[in-house]
């Protein structure tokens, strides 16, 4: 790794088509669990102008297509979206979904010669560092808060005239290895019509400086708003969203491999969701138990099969001997499906609030969200090692 870099990572707000279509597939997700704790979902999202089509495979209690559909009214309302060219009131929305395929369903479920099988093949990563508190890479994180922190002021009214529908990019500068200041920051966020690109600039920059540590803020001209000056039509009305599409933004902001697999809309069972949220807590429990300054981590997974095909460790040379720690995960973890269930006690109504701002790097919370950001597991690997 060289020591003397430049490193770029983005962020979407709530309000940006590809992330409407993750909340209202995740709201569908714990609408479902809510109902019943083992439901199977795959759940797909489309937007475009004023219209919501949601499309998928479910094994799952039924809920009345009314209900489906206040449910997306309610998570369009909840991000804002009262826009000519797309309103929760006069959405048009369009129900596909159709019973889970019995092909898949026989490789998942458990009988009584075999546990549960992974809901489909793959390989999942998991990442953490010491370049922040939470142990997330600087630059996403960095991203992911400059966009919290412009729209929780738009909820409380302090930012009137901006919309919904953003974007943040924050390259960093690296001496030695570490992060020492902001080299360029870009936001491009929605707008009243008539207002300058200079006044959106100046309303959100007390914002963009509360959230970078002090003395990071770039050079006035490395502050980039608005490039193309003008972002009135913004949502699915100017740009189409879909379920899935901003993987990136949801882990690790490029700094880690991503197995390329999709979150949002899918139960548990999937290890593309569970195991990555595994890899993750697997992977910061190391470096909070020090045994790595930086841990990346792959678990294989073929569908069907319920233990993993292959578990890698890499410490990047900054610890413990990757190969050990591979043994102490084995030794202290079931990374089943059903192990990584009842582990991080996944089978809740957790997920919609996941689908904005990142999927790691959180708080844990009260109810079981974020369980995969404890580091309650860091003492018993510190005493094994």
């Amino acid at each position: 790794m060289p020591k003397n870099f430049f490193f770029t990572s983005e962020s979407v707000s709530e309000g940006h088509p590809d992330k409407i279509c993750d909340q209202i597939s995740d709201s569908l997700v714990d609408a479902y669990l809510t109902k019943d704790p083992y439901s199977r979902l795959a759940i797909e999202t489309f937007a475009t102008t004023n219209k919501v089509i949601i499309g998928g495979e479910i094994r799952a209690p039924h809920i009345p297509e009314i209900e489906v559909e206040n449910i997306i009214r309610q998570t369009v309302k909840e991000i804002g979206y009262e826009q000519e060219g797309f309103h929760w009131k006069n959405l048009q929305i369009t129900n596909l979904i159709h019973g889970q395929s019995a092909d898949i369903a026989v490789g998942v479920d458990a009988t009584s010669n075999k546990d549960e099988g992974a809901g489909d093949q793959g390989i999942m990563f998991g990442y953490a560092c010491r370049e922040t508190d939470v142990l997330m890479p600087a630059a996403i994180y960095y991203s992911h808060r400059i966009l919290h922190n412009i729209m929780d002021a738009i909820r409380r009214g302090e930012l009137r005239d901006l919309g919904p529908d953003a974007k943040s990019q924050v390259t960093l500068n690296y001496e030695d290895g570490v992060p020492t200041r902001a080299e360029t920051v870009l936001v491009s966020i929605q707008h009243k019509e008539g207002m300058t690109q200079q006044q959106v600039r100046e309303m959100i920059r007390p914002y963009v400086e509360k959230t970078l540590p002090k003395g990071w803020m770039c050079k006035e001209d490395k502050f980039l708003v608005n490039p193309t000056g003008k972002f009135v039509i913004g949502g699915p009305d100017g740009d189409a969203g879909l379920t899935g599409r901003k993987i990136i933004v949801d882990t690790y902001g490029g700094a880690a491999p991503h197995g390329g697999g999709a979150f949002s809309g899918k139960d548990p069972t999937k290890v593309d969701r569970s195991a990555a949220y595994m890899a993750r807590y697997l992977a910061k429990n190391v470096v909070a138990a020090g045994l790595a300054d930086r841990c990346t981590i792959q678990i294989a997974y073929a569908i069907g099969v319920s233990k993993p095909l292959a578990l890698y460790v890499d410490n990047h040379k900054t610890g413990v001997a990757s190969e050990d720690v591979a043994k102490l995960i084995n030794e202290l973890v079931d990374l089943s499906p059903r192990g990584i269930r009842n582990h991080l006690q996944l089978n809740r109504p957790i997920y919609k609030r996941t689908a904005t701002y990142g999927h790691f790097g959180r708080q844990p919370e009260d109810d079981g969200g974020f369980s995969w950001e404890k580091t309650d597991l860091a003492e018993k690997l510190k005493k094994l090692a």
